[in-house]
C-alpha cells in the first residue's frame, strides 16, 4: 500500500471515492459532479489531497482545507473529509491516512487540524480518539446554511 498525495493522474481514483464518500452521506451519486469538484480543488489548489492505494486499486482519501487560526497567528488544517472504500476497511487505512495529514500538516507549520463528523458515526468516532483528536467542549459549532 502506498499513502501519497493525489496529483492529477488520480483524478478518476479520488472521484470514485469522493463519490462513494457523499453517497455515504445520504447525498446522491453525481460521479460527474464529483469529477468536476475534485479537478477544481486540484487545478486551483485549494485543498491537499491524501491517497492510499495498492496497485491500482484506491482504497481511501482524505482531504484538507487550509485555514488560519487569528489566536496562534499560524496556519490550521480542516480535515474535512475521510473516507476508507466499504471492502478496505478495517486494515489500518483511515489511520494511514490520519498519520499523512497529521505529518503534513507539521511540515507545514500548523497549529491544529480539525474535524467532524456525524454523531452516530461511532467508527470514525473511535479512530479519530484513538489517534488524539479530542472532543471538542468549549465551543459550540454554528452553521449558517445560504442554499
Amino acid at each position: 500500500m502506498e499513502v501519497y498525495q493525489a496529483a492529477i493522474e488520480d483524478l478518476e481514483g479520488v472521484s470514485n471515492l469522493f463519490n462513494l464518500y457523499r453517497v455515504f452521506y445520504q447525498q446522491p451519486s453525481d460521479i460527474e459532479g464529483a469529477k468536476t469538484y475534485i479537478k477544481n480543488r486540484m487545478d486551483n489548489k485549494d485543498s491537499v489531497i491524501f491517497v492510499v492505494k495498492e496497485k491500482n486499486k484506491y482504497l481511501g482519501f482524505t482531504q484538507l482545507y487550509p485555514v488560519f487560526s487569528s489566536i496562534s497567528m499560524k496556519r490550521a488544517w480542516i480535515l474535512n473529509d475521510l473516507y476508507v472504500d466499504s471492502e478496505a476497511r478495517k486494515q489500518g487505512i483511515g489511520e494511514l491516512l490520519l498519520h499523512k495529514a497529521k505529518d503534513y500538516a507539521i511540515e507545514t507549520g500548523a497549529n491544529s487540524i480539525s474535524l467532524s463528523t456525524s454523531p452516530d458515526n461511532d467508527s470514525a468516532q473511535r479512530l479519530y480518539e484513538k489517534n488524539g483528536y479530542i472532543r471538542d467542549s468549549q465551543f459550540y459549532y454554528y452553521e449558517l446554511s445560504l442554499t
